[in-house]
């Protein structure tokens, strides 16, 4: 005699099978979608920057994002301490030196961890309103303020608004998390010893990059016990071919940040047979251009002396 399945089993049986259903259904949403276009050399030369950074790569993502002749005068100008590029793509790099000073310290995970709570621990919806205010201003300001591109404008808008969904869910209150992070934040800035402008002239720009790896790595994971794991920003970011025309391109990038979903478009240039986003092209001949003016920008020598004619 077959046993029948009553009804409850059944109906457990079929809930069990729907879960399994949209469990596989979102796993497959999850999984990156190819962009047209994909396999073109501009979109692959995007993605090969977004990989040396996930593989934490700085001194390649340098060397890549310039042409060789670029890169050899940036290295220049930063030995003479008049450029600070890549860290000048970064934002707040200016407070870079400075922040790995403090870290640096003596006894800077005791000093910092009391500052921390003095003003900011368990002030949670005290820094979720100066995220959300943040948030909203910074938006504004890239919009309609700056020396931005329009690709620049509407990428970093969209940037800063997802950077600000995040903090206001981050628990940046919270003081066992800014002790763990103290811990492992502090050592790694020592361990770099690129705590004045001096040292990072003396090292050079592929030594410093190299030697503020482990930092960049740390402050990667730092983010993502607060909830933004960047890595996953790098390794799902797509990018597809939207048009090519001689030596210039445009590239659309899509990739997650935080809750959000990031979908923008990029320029690229070609010189040398490969390519360059132009906005990093832009700034690297800025700097160049302030540190080794042109030689018909430079004043003119003064007039020399005339000689008294012999007796």
């Amino acid at each position: 005699m077959k046993l029948k399945p009553s009804a409850s089993v059944l109906r457990v049986l079929a809930a069990l099978g729907l879960s399994l259903v949209l469990l596989a259904a979102c796993k497959k949403q999850r999984e990156p979608v190819e962009l047209a276009g994909a396999t073109s050399q501009p979109a692959a030369a995007v993605r090969q920057l977004a990989s040396h950074l996930q593989r934490n790569d700085l001194v390649g993502f340098a060397r890549d994002a310039v042409p060789p002749d670029v890169h050899a005068r940036l290295d220049i100008a930063w030995r003479a301490g008049q450029s600070r590029w890549p860290l000048t793509e970064l934002p707040l790099e200016d407070k870079l030196v400075p922040m790995l000073a403090a870290l640096s310290a003596k006894d800077a995970e005791k000093t910092l961890q009391r500052s921390f709570e003095r003003q900011f621990a368990r002030q949670d919806r005290d820094l979720k309103e100066a995220a959300r205010t943040l948030g909203l201003f910074g938006v504004q300001y890239v919009k309609s303020e700056g020396d931005y591109t329009q690709e620049e404008r509407d990428h970093y808008a969209q940037v800063i608004a997802a950077l600000g969904d995040w903090a206001q869910q981050a628990p940046l209150g919270d003081p066992a998390l800014a002790k763990t992070t103290l811990a492992r934040l502090a050592p790694a800035a020592r361990r770099s010893g690129l705590v004045t402008e001096q040292a990072l002239n003396d090292a050079g720009m592929a030594a410093s990059l190299q030697r503020l790896t482990p930092f960049f790595i740390e402050a990667k994971a730092t983010l993502t016990r607060y909830g933004l794991p960047l890595d996953t920003t790098f390794a799902d970011l797509r990018t597809g071919l939207v048009e090519e025309k001689g030596d210039t391109a445009t590239v659309r990038i899509h990739y997650p940040l935080g809750e959000r979903e990031i979908d923008t478009v990029v320029s690229l240039t070609r010189r040398g047979g490969q390519w360059y986003l132009t906005d990093y092209l832009r700034h690297a001949d800025e700097v160049l251009a302030a540190a080794m003016p042109a030689p018909d920008t430079l004043p003119a020598p003064p007039p020399e002396e005339e000689k008294p004619s012999p007796p």
